[in-house]
């Protein structure tokens, strides 16, 4: 099925977490389908850099150095739009995968902070923009953690439970507005910096995730896929979409081949 081009009313997508994985391969393949993206993440940096890169390639970003915790912030950035088509809050991770009994309240704290309120915040601050848009659509980047537990992934899993919730509840609220609100669920995806980041830069923990896992997901894999729920026509509501690689039937059964 051929994608919807957006209107000139919705062209503008915002993209969180843009700076590497998920997120940066979403903005080229939102770019490609003719969408003015906007890349926010900390890192100045790199958003820019991919800036360049989707301009050179004929398409159109901006870069916008952003901390979606910093409410303040957000608000100043929402300022910039009088309307905006997509907003894809991507931007979150996990951290550590210690055990409830020990794990570290400030990593707990800021996965929470991340995940639930960097959406909350960006959500809040750019849906009446959506909305004067006539053809908004908000995207909440959950995970499969967001519905099934884990050992050893606690703080990660409750944080994406809330993401999942939050979605869950501003679809009922919004209900009759012109925003779709779409969750996308990965399961196993491997990228440059997710496990990295998860185990504190120890290399070896990291590769350990995904060993024996012939072809886990990739970045493009689950940015095609938000991509095709968005360009979806605008009446079709692409509730949840849960993705896994072939080799994952759920959180805790992986086939790997060691």
């Amino acid at each position: 099925m051929a994608t919807a081009a957006p209107s000139a009313a919705s062209r503008i997508a915002v993209v969180t977490g843009a700076s590497s994985g998920i997120g940066a391969a979403t903005a080229r393949q939102l770019a490609a389908a003719g969408y003015r993206v906007v890349l926010t993440a900390r890192r100045k940096d790199r958003i820019e850099a991919l800036a360049e890169e989707i301009t050179k390639a004929g398409h159109q970003a901006t870069a916008y150095a952003l901390d979606v915790t910093d409410r303040a912030a957000v608000d100043e950035f929402a300022t910039a739009f009088k309307t905006i088509g997509v907003l894809v809050n991507n931007a979150g991770g996990a951290l550590g995968a210690d055990p409830v009994a020990t794990g570290d309240p400030a990593d707990w704290r800021q996965m929470y902070e991340t995940n639930v309120i960097g959406t909350l915040n960006l959500t809040q601050a750019l849906l009446p923009k959506l909305v004067a848009s006539g053809d908004g659509t908000v995207v909440v980047v959950s995970s499969t953690a967001g519905h099934g537990t884990y050992e050893g992934g606690g703080g990660y899993v409750a944080a994406k439970h809330g993401a999942h919730v939050l979605a869950e509840t501003l679809r009922l609220e919004i209900v009759g507005q012109p925003v779709r609100v779409i969750e996308i669920a990965p399961g196993m995806v491997k990228t440059d910096e997710f496990a990295l980041t998860r185990f504190s830069g120890d290399k070896e923990k990291a590769e350990k995730v995904y060993e024996g896992v012939a072809e886990p997901l990739t970045a493009d894999d689950v940015a095609g896929t938000i991509t095709w729920a968005i360009t979806r026509p605008s009446h079709v509501n692409v509730d949840l979409l849960v993705l896994r690689p072939r080799a994952q039937a759920s959180n805790t059964k992986v086939h790997r081949d060691l």
